[in-house]
């Protein structure tokens, strides 16, 4: 008999996927609506739950593989190198079945892949045989990181999650998460393992479960607050600042830092300095000594020695808060009685709320592009993009929390991607640097150019889409690691191809907006591209390198020399669906 959890389960991942999701088929939506709920806690973007699915042909039972250091999603351009003690690795193994029951065949799966996988001494082309490309590039990337780091003693915590439409666990089942257990000991003794089975019940759970947006924070002393704008100046201990910025299980909560420019700069002189300061207590008081942390918000209320906070930012302080939560990770801090400064803002306008994160954030020299989602050429795209029905994602997860289809978000890092693929014609850049490419302050300016047309924007946006699109849809599909090497390389070239010019200007690409790319033109940027991809090797570092793009730029050229008039060639067929 089907138990009412899992009849109201799967109305609700129908209803979802037909809202945000309506092209993707069940089992892959089933794989992001799971990983979604498991990872709820670190607030990833729906561009990060699919960069850690791995499902498919070759995936070894892992449907998702996602690896987070000190909270931080590990992508392919990350570097932990400035990380010096008491870091954390979290291992998330997701097998997530739209089945009615638990089987055994899966957690054999698990087994073997953990045995294999995690054994260092495997060379990862031994694998290559047996497991599929993204879930091998995603292991390699922590296998590196770790022994990057394995001289700083991290903790490292494998959790395992076997996720169904069933209930019921088959005792033969459970007896074998002891083997996975043994499997991942065998190869790291000290880790902390966990294994959890998620039935419809436990998915309708997490599901429902909000995140926290209303956080209270205990005061020293009555606070000074502002004559007509809800603002307040306080003095909070230390120790209430800490746990303000911490959960119950003692991990610092990341999404109430998501607005901070910068990221933790790590063993800098300034958090040095910040360290040696709380761990020696000298005369002065901390706040003497400290500027504070800046906190932007929804709604605050004081009662009292308390100020209740509505969604919460903390958009400037976020050096002083992680050292305040190393402090009190690994010191005893029993006597501890000092203050912190802290500024509790309630913005009017958006436009406020940006000058405020600027202005808390220039005592110090940062790069321009560490405040670019300020900037007002954000605004900009945001507002032109909605017209078309792209919801320009410059405040990380709003539309994503809005409900909006998958794929109609946009990012800044997708954004950037595509201008640098498209406009500046360097796809190399845009595949090696997902996540990093705009943290240089030349090509951000060189991407998010006011003098550029407002429309490029939308065209980039299209044409790269077009290009995903367009991959997806052959019948004689290359992997889904191909497709991704592929994508920013089609991109250029359609372009190119479709304006009959390889050297477009910003304003040629514009025009392109709204007319869309047709398949010849997709056809024979394919077949430019794929014969040159093949030509070097197929493989994610030709697809990062330079020879792949030089190759394809001068075949271009050659073909539709700047202002010329376009010139076809007989190119074999591509079957598409």
């Amino acid at each position: 008999m089907t138990s009412n959890h899992r009849i109201i389960l799967e109305k609700i991942l129908e209803q979802n996927r037909t809202e945000i999701a309506p092209s993707l088929e069940a089992d892959r939506y089933f794989d992001i609506f799971t990983s979604e709920q498991i990872l709820k806690d670190y607030d990833l973007s729906y561009n990060e739950i699919l960069s850690g699915i791995v499902d498919g042909g070759g995936d070894g039972g892992i449907d998702s593989f996602y690896v987070f250091v000190n909270g931080e999603l590990l992508q392919e351009d990350n570097n932990f190198s400035s990380l010096r003690k008491n870091i954390k690795i979290d291992i998330f193994l997701i097998q997530s079945k739209l089945s009615p029951k638990f089987k055994e065949t899966a957690l054999d799966k698990f087994i073997t892949a953990t045995e294999e996988l995690f054994d260092l001494s495997k060379k990862m082309d031994e694998l290559k045989c047996v497991y599929n490309e993204p879930l091998l590039d995603a292991v390699d990337r922590f296998r590196v990181t770790f022994q990057d780091l394995a001289s700083k003693f991290p903790e490292l915590r494998l959790s395992y999650y076997y996720a169904s439409t069933g209930d019921e666990i088959h005792p033969n089942v459970k007896r074998k998460v002891a083997r996975i257990e043994s499997a991942a000991k065998q190869h790291f003794s000290e880790a902390i393992f966990s294994f959890d089975f998620l039935g419809a019940k436990d998915l309708l759970t997490l599901a429902r479960k909000s995140p926290t947006t209303t956080y209270e924070l205990r005061l020293s002393e009555i606070p000074i607050s502002s004559t007509g704008d809800i603002a307040f100046v306080c003095l909070v201990s230390l120790s209430d600042f800490y746990d303000f910025i911490t959960d119950q299980n003692g991990k610092l909560i990341r999404p109430i830092f998501e607005a901070n420019v910068r990221d933790y700069q790590g063993k800098t002189e300034v958090n040095e300095q910040i360290q040696q300061s709380l761990q020696h207590q000298e005369t002065e008081d901390f706040w003497w000594l400290n500027n504070g942390v800046t906190i932007l918000c929804t709604r605050a209320t004081q009662g009292g020695k308390t100020i209740t906070i509505e969604n919460p930012e903390i958009v400037n302080g976020l050096q002083t808060s992680t050292e305040i939560y190393t402090y009190f990770s690994n010191c005893n801090t029993k006597e501890e009685e000092r203050n912190m400064l802290v500024r509790v803002i309630v913005p009017r306008a958006q436009e406020s709320r940006d000058r405020v994160i600027r202005a808390t954030n220039s005592q110090t020299t940062i790069p321009r592009a560490s405040l670019r989602a300020t900037d007002r050429i954000h605004r900009d795209i945001e507002e032109y993009l909605k017209a078309f029905g792209f919801y320009y994602d410059r405040r990380k997860n709003y539309y994503k929390n809005e409900g909006k289809p998958i794929d109609r978000i946009v990012s800044i890092p997708q954004m950037a991607q595509a201008v640098m693929a498209i406009v500046l014609k360097k796809p190399d850049m845009a595949r090696a640097r997902p996540s990093s490419l705009i943290k240089r302050d030349d090509d951000y300016k060189k991407i998010f150019n006011t003098k550029y047309p407002i429309e490029v924007y939308r065209s980039c946006v299209e044409i790269l889409k077009r290009a995903v699109t367009f991959l997806n849809s052959h019948d004689e599909a290359p992997s889904s690691s191909d497709r991704n090497n592929l994508k920013f390389y089609v991109a250029m070239a359609a372009t190119q191809i479709a304006l009959s010019n390889s050297e477009p200007t910003p304003d040629q690409i514009a025009s392109l907006a709204g007319k869309g790319i047709d398949e010849e033109v997709m056809i024979e940027a394919y077949w430019l591209v794929d014969r040159a991809y093949t030509y070097f090797g197929r493989s994610d570092q030709v697809a990062k390198g330079t020879d792949l793009v030089a190759n394809i730029n001068n075949r271009l050229s050659d073909e539709y020399p700047k202002q010329k008039t376009r010139r076809r060639r007989t190119r074999p067929m591509i079957r598409t669906r």
